[in-house]
């Protein structure tokens, strides 16, 4: 997916088990997702730390944050409540949203079907305004272009 495009709508489970869609999290404000590979691996742990302890920031600009990963709801529960992430997490345990925004790893390490780190803006009327997909896991996304696409 990227900027301009519009995603379809999609369902996913989040930490409690309930299914959280992308018109729920843009209905009054816009949404940044926020594709990781793996729970618990050391570069994830550090991103979502990351925007935790910048979530006064997001808030200020009136952004849903939104952690997504092939991981099951129960690890990413595990996960949220380990390091105290003051966000929505969500499960695409079948791969199918990572599939639709093209951020799937084919083999990543031997695991078959992994999210790229990759993050997007989307806005109130579902138009993507920015796209970042990166193939190197191990590298971060642009902080300072997610900010300024959240801030306009």
């Amino acid at each position: 997916m990227k900027t301009g495009e519009r995603p379809e709508n999609f369902a996913l489970t989040n930490t409690e088990g309930e299914k959280v869609s992308l018109h729920d999290l843009i209905e009054n404000q816009k949404v940044l997702l926020l594709f990781f590979p793996f729970a618990f691996s050391d570069v994830c742990t550090g991103e979502m730390c990351t925007m935790r302890d910048n979530m006064k920031m997001y808030n200020s600009l009136d952004a849903n944050v939104v952690g997504i990963s092939v991981d099951s709801f129960f690890s990413l529960r595990a996960f949220k409540k380990a390091n105290n992430l003051n966000f929505i997490l969500l499960s695409d345990f079948n791969k199918e949203v990572s599939r639709q925004f093209n951020c799937l790893y084919d083999d990543y390490f031997g695991a078959k079907g992994v999210s790229k780190r990759s993050a997007f803006v989307i806005n109130q009327e579902g138009i993507i305004e920015y796209s970042e997909i990166l193939d190197d896991s191990d590298k971060l996304p642009d902080f300072k272009g997610i900010y300024q696409a959240l801030k306009s």
